[in-house]
């Protein structure tokens, strides 16, 4: 697990499975999240949940590309849960290393209050907004094996595959 994995495209089962609890917090969990962080900054991405890697477990990564300071940077989480969320909403597009060449606005509350445990298992509760929050909610959803284009409506979402698919069609063609 130490090098960077290929991340899983869309159309793979594990996309779509509820992850398992982590249950051991120790040097494989830890070599996990360093070859995530490795695999998300290979493909250029924000974040990375441990199913886009193949490992139907409960991890996730995100950098929102912030150094340091509230609510940005760069964490690790292991069995997250998004225990409260603002009334507000933001729409940004979104895009997936999942499903490359994509993206589109989905609406998701601005702020969110996230639990969960670090990869040595100590508690951690992270309270976020912006694209830290974007990127959160994003991750966790992979761990309940939502797409972020479960979150537009439906014509919105068979345009989007359309393209996808075509543009994979290319790719293979």
């Amino acid at each position: 697990m130490k090098g960077i994995h290929d991340v899983v495209l869309l159309g793979d089962p594990i996309l779509r499975e509820r992850a398992r609890e982590v249950e051991v917090f120790d040097e494989t969990l830890s070599a996990l999240v360093r070859s995530m962080f490795r695999t998300m900054v290979a493909e250029e991405g924000a974040g990375l949940a441990a199913p886009q890697i193949g490992f139907s477990i409960r991890v996730i990564v995100a950098d929102d590309g912030r150094s340091s300071g509230e609510g940005g940077g760069r964490i690790a989480l292991v069995n997250p849960r998004i225990v409260d969320s603002s009334e507000e909403e933001s729409r940004e597009s979104e895009g997936c290393l999942s499903v490359p060449g994509v993206s589109d606005v989905v609406p998701r509350p601005a702020q969110v209050v996230v639990e969960g445990f670090d990869p040595e298992g100590a508690p951690i509760r992270v309270e976020v907004g912006g694209l830290m929050s974007r990127i959160l909610q994003h991750e966790v959803d992979h761990l309940d094996g939502i797409l972020f284009f479960d979150r537009i409506s439906p014509l919105k979402r068979r345009m989007l595959l359309r393209k996808y698919r075509k543009l994979r069609e290319e790719e293979e063609g």
